[in-house]
């Protein structure tokens, strides 16, 4: 990732003047926490509840990047769900016309490190507590809540995977399984805090985007900036 610009930077350092020091150190504890390591895909969520709650989910566990697939469902924002989570998370969303968009993401996903992990009921799956994202970059990768994961997802994905379960009944809500198999990565990934964080110019990026959204009426804030810092 590009490192700021000399008049970002200076962007930067203005916008801070109008933040708190409680809120700025709080910036810094949640991008401390921050990781890219880990990502999660959902697939034609037709619940908008349930998309959203998996993306606050998401926010809670430290997890910045989500991508979300809209062959057949159009993401909704449920914002008394969200509570304003979706603000400070990376969405990537792949919702073209006439393309099989879960292909789209999972090429983008390929090419950036990901290994490729479909999460579905199954005897012979791997489980989610036997996934290892410090070796190689993971996407959960979710289905939606009637049927599940296309059979694309599921044919191209690089393994299948599990949450065992103990009882008669076969699934959780997607917002649980989101959240079981993040703690379960997320606790390993602890262990190896160089591989788990973002890198400077990540985090940079990311203060700039949030100050952005923390100052009221940034917008104008920055289009006067630039008018006297060109």
């Amino acid at each position: 990732m590009m490192p700021l610009t000399n008049q970002e930077q200076l962007l930067l350092e203005h916008f801070a003047q109008y933040i708190s020091d409680h809120k700025k150190q709080f910036t810094e504890k949640v991008l401390a926490a921050r990781t890219r390591q880990v990502t999660v895909v959902l697939e034609d969520i037709y619940q908008s509840q349930n998309a959203s709650a998996a993306l606050r989910t998401c926010e809670c566990m430290g997890i910045q990047d989500i991508h979300i697939i809209e062959n057949t469902t159009k993401y909704e924002v449920n914002k008394y769900v969200l509570k304003g989570s979706y603000k400070w998370l990376s969405l990537n969303r792949y919702k073209q016309k006439r393309i099989n968009n879960t292909e789209a993401c999972f090429r983008k996903l390929k090419e950036n490190g990901y290994t490729l992990y479909a999460t579905a009921p199954g005897d012979d799956n791997m489980s989610v507590y036997d996934v290892d994202p410090c070796t190689t970059k993971a996407a959960f990768i979710f289905g939606n809540e009637l049927n599940g994961l296309s059979a694309y997802a599921l044919a191209h994905a690089d393994h299948r995977i599990k949450i065992p379960m103990y009882g008669f009944t076969e699934s959780l809500n997607i917002s649980a399984s989101v959240a079981i198999c993040l703690s379960a990565a997320i606790e390993r990934l602890k262990h190896e805090q160089e591989k788990f964080g973002l890198s400077v110019e990540e985090k940079d990026r990311l203060r700039l985007d949030w100050y952005r959204k923390m100052v009221k009426r940034s917008e104008i804030i920055e289009k006067e900036f630039l008018r006297t810092n060109p």
